[in-house]
């Protein structure tokens, strides 16, 4: 393969890895069209004359630079970047609880608490965790303390 062929490739294959992205998140892909590009830089400074080498070099840092500035101020606040994104602060929220419940409530596991699981109490299906050791299922068990929607319970 011809050099300027091989380096327009890897500045393309760079530039969709990259863009993919987006849409496949992990940073594998992002790694990938990165390395794709020094790769092509490498290219383009070892192929191209006395002057165009370096403004190729330079040229794909800039781009990598400038892409990188505007990914992070501008994308978040795109319709792609927003559905991509959490738009409330979750800082603060506090799981629901439909009844609540007392201290020394007793009630059953119905699954083993190793240390979390669901137990009953009135009739009711409750995220619990267990204080200390595993609870199996079917064991009684009762409320020793609840922060938060947070309940903890010990075995009777």
């Amino acid at each position: 393969m011809e050099p300027i062929t091989l380096y327009l490739t890897l500045l393309l294959v760079g530039f969709v890895l990259i863009g993919m992205e987006i849409f496949i998140p992990g940073g594998i892909l992002g790694i990938f069209g990165s390395v794709a590009w020094i790769v092509a830089a490498v290219i383009g400074w070892r192929n191209f004359s006395e002057p165009w080498n370096m403004v190729s070099a330079l040229g794909l840092l800039l781009f990598g630079i400038m892409t990188l500035i505007v990914w992070i101020r501008y994308f978040p606040k795109s319709r792609i970047g927003k559905s991509l994104s959490l738009q409330e602060n979750q800082a603060e929220y506090k799981s629901p609880m439909e009844e609540k419940i007392e201290i020394g409530t007793e009630g059953e596991a119905v699954s083993t608490l190793r240390p979390s699981g669901i137990a009953v109490f009135n009739g009711k299906r409750i995220d619990v965790m267990a204080d200390g050791e595993w609870i199996e299922a079917g064991q009684h068990i009762q409320v020793s303390s609840t922060s938060g929607g947070h309940v903890s319970v010990v075995k009777v």
